[in-house]
């Protein structure tokens, strides 16, 4: 068995795709798989740390508020498309898998035109452009949320699994996260993050939080700053004569995400896809302030899908004032019921069938081909 798995840019698009292949291989240990991914995404480092072979193609995004350098795009598209047809020749998988980002659509679609199976994942209630033009080429589209299917065209191949993650997000007990990270198993871990290059408005709040909070009884506070904030947030506390307690933990990327997020007793963080799929895996309740400068805003929808199961919070980031989140953060800790309550909605919601149902779906295909 050949299997190419495609997509990335982000990690909500390269560890979805890493979840299945990881499964497909333990189905099949002797599967061959190439990851196809874009020159710039951030697959170039995480795929091969993963064990997994990966190729880079020329990819770019349509620029709409410059149509002009559309030209350099077009360039670009072409002489990945080019790419994909050598690879799909050379390779020969017996499928491939999409999960979204600019490098799947030409990957797909030269797997159609050579009459190679194909499948795609949307991550997100509100799907992408990639997706929706690649979906009359593919046999399913997987849907991390139900309300992306309104925005498909063929209901007929839309399979509501869920966002597929890692194993560990779903073995890991809280006791065994934090005995691994060296909590207290009565302190109160307060986790935020904002992805992978962080978040502006999330860290200038942490920064007011870990002032106000640090000396909280038995409170921990761990922030994932972003590898573009990192330095910036350390600077401006140092400025300001704060000197960070050992309860306090400011780090420039978070590695090991499944033991903190197990571990933490409540998260403030952005809600892209993945981190809403991991973080109801875990059963950790939060409070998501989603990135309002995504493509149909399908950040807060996201994170509103968790919410009205009673699984988290919702603040817009145009109402986010950090005297707020501060009077919430202090509301939920001095509310265990409360916080027990979330916990075992989010743990409902969380997606834990997800990888299993893609890769009956498609190896079934592959077995009666």
């Amino acid at each position: 068995m050949k299997v190419i798995m495609t997509g990335g840019g982000t990690g909500g698009h390269i560890y979805p795709a890493i979840a299945i292949a990881d499964e497909i291989k333990k189905r099949y240990p002797q599967a061959e798989f190439l990851f196809v991914g874009a020159e710039r995404g951030l697959e170039k480092t995480i795929v091969p740390e993963r064990g997994y072979e990966i190729k880079l193609i020329t990819v770019a995004g349509f620029n709409r508020k410059n149509p002009f350098k559309n030209i350099e795009v077009v360039r670009k598209l072409m002489k990945g498309s080019n790419q994909a047809r050598e690879i799909i020749a050379n390779f020969k998988p017996d499928f491939v898998i999409g999960t979204g980002g600019y490098a799947s659509a030409p990957l797909v679609r030269a797997a159609q035109k050579a009459g190679v199976p194909s499948y795609i994942h949307e991550q997100n209630a509100i799907p992408g452009m990639t997706n929706k033009l690649l979906e009359k080429h593919v046999r399913k589209v997987f849907l991390g949320f139900a309300k992306a299917g309104e925005h498909f065209k063929h209901k007929e191949k839309q399979v509501v699994v869920g966002n597929p993650v890692r194993d560990e997000f779903m073995t890991l007990t809280k006791e065994e996260a934090r005995k691994k990270l060296g909590f207290e198993e009565d302190e109160f871990v307060l986790l935020a993050f904002g992805g992978s290059q962080g978040a502006g408005r999330i860290n200038k709040a942490m920064i007011s939080v870990i002032k106000e909070l640090s000396g909280e009884q038995g409170m921990r506070i761990v922030l994932g700053a972003g590898s573009y904030y990192y330095d910036a947030i350390l600077t401006s506390l140092r400025e300001d004569g704060f000197e960070i307690p050992e309860n306090v933990n400011i780090m420039e990327y978070i590695h090991d995400m499944a033991s903190y997020l197990k571990a933490a007793d409540l998260v403030v963080s952005r809600s892209g896809a993945l981190t809403v799929a991991e973080t109801t895996v875990c059963g950790t309740p939060a409070i998501f302030i989603p990135s309002p400068i995504v493509t149909g805003n399908h950040q807060y929808y996201n994170a509103l899908a968790v919410c009205e199961e009673g699984g988290a919070e919702v603040i817009e980031e145009k109402d986010l004032e950090n005297e707020k989140l501060i009077r919430e953060i202090l509301r939920l800790k001095s509310d265990p019921q409360t916080l027990s309550v979330m916990s075992e909605k989010c743990a409902a919601f969380g997606p834990r069938q997800a990888t299993k149902i893609i890769c009956d779906t498609v190896l079934e295909d592959y077995m009666n081909e």
